[in-house]
């Protein structure tokens, strides 16, 4: 019995680039034909033709499944969804814009073949194309988060990997709502082979992720794997508090001395400015950790089934 090979992709406004992908896998399925596979759209909301174009495929490949959101919930939504839902043996997520190039499959389930890994995962060995100064707040997230947290986030990880159905099992059980998928594969551990390749750039279309959509992103990756940031208001409150002690004893030895009162009401006023910024810092990290546990314990659904031709669609 052949082995199935799904393939997560989720789509969001991507009308002009999916005939170019989906005539990529179309490619490499005919040259694995010893594998099945599983094509799973997940339209996250789009607002172009997008599902009118996978519902096209669909009807001229059983083997196009979709489920199209009833709104925009976000990549890491359609990301779970996909897991949720998809049946293969070897379960990979692939970006829609042809970054993530379908012409790894061959050597990524050959790798998987040899038994020895439970994953393997992409990595691009340059940002050949990208701003410069995004690519540096890049490798800046990576050195910080690995630093603080148990998450192994490799510098140039790509979401494109491709994993037996134990890992994709676990990740299923782990249903939380607030997801930073990339943090999730590097938490839950499994044997990993990292395959480096070049950077592609987008087949069509324009990215959806601007700097401030990856700075958000990149903070939620932080409050989600991390608490050094509580740690480290704790510690400024600390610092301020012993501060404050010394220039009281200070104020208090200076008027002993000299006698009179203390001079300096502009000062005053910058310290009482600058600690109380710091005080509204820590109560925002605070906050962020806060309204976390608010979503997570309200348990709304990550995504919201428009329309599907999979049937029993699990939602979660």
């Amino acid at each position: 019995m052949k082995k199935l090979i799904s393939l997560i992709i989720p789509c969001y406004n991507e009308e002009l680039g999916l005939g170019t992908l989906y005539g990529a896998i179309m490619e490499v399925a005919e040259k694995m034909s010893e594998y099945d596979f599983e094509l799973l759209f997940i339209d996250d909301g789009s607002k172009d033709n997008t599902f009118i174009k996978i519902k096209s495929f669909a009807q001229n490949d059983n083997r196009v499944k979709y489920i199209s959101f009833s709104r925009n919930f976000g990549k890491e939504a359609a990301m779970y969804a996909g897991f949720c839902n998809a049946k293969g043996d070897y379960v990979t997520v692939m970006d829609s814009d042809m970054q993530d190039p379908p012409s790894l499959l061959p050597k990524m389930v050959e790798i998987l073949e040899q038994g020895e890994y439970d994953s393997v995962a992409t990595r691009r060995v340059n940002r050949k194309g990208e701003p410069p100064i995004r690519s540096f707040f890049a490798r800046a997230f990576y050195q910080i988060i690995n630093k603080i947290s148990d998450a192994d986030i490799v510098d140039g990880a790509r979401d494109f990997r491709l994993m037996k159905r134990p890992m994709v099992d676990t990740i299923v059980s782990m249903c939380e709502y607030n997801r930073f998928s990339k943090g999730i594969f590097g938490w839950i551990g499994f044997k990993t082979y990292w395959l480096p390749y070049e950077n592609v750039e987008r087949a069509a279309g324009e990215t959806k992720w601007s700097f401030w959509k990856l700075l958000k992103y990149a903070i939620d990756g932080v409050v989600n794997f991390s608490q050094a940031p509580l740690m480290i208001s704790a510690w400024i409150g600390f610092l301020f508090m012993f501060l404050s002690i010394l220039a009281t004893v200070f104020v208090f030895v200076r008027k002993i001395v000299y006698g009179g009162s203390v001079e300096g009401w502009a000062s005053l006023v910058c310290i009482i400015l600058f600690v109380g910024g710091v005080q509204l810092f820590c109560t925002g990290v605070m906050g962020s950790y806060l309204a976390k546990t608010y979503q997570e314990v309200k348990h709304r659904p990550h995504y919201i089934v428009g329309q599907s031709n999979v049937e029993e669609v699990i939602k979660k």
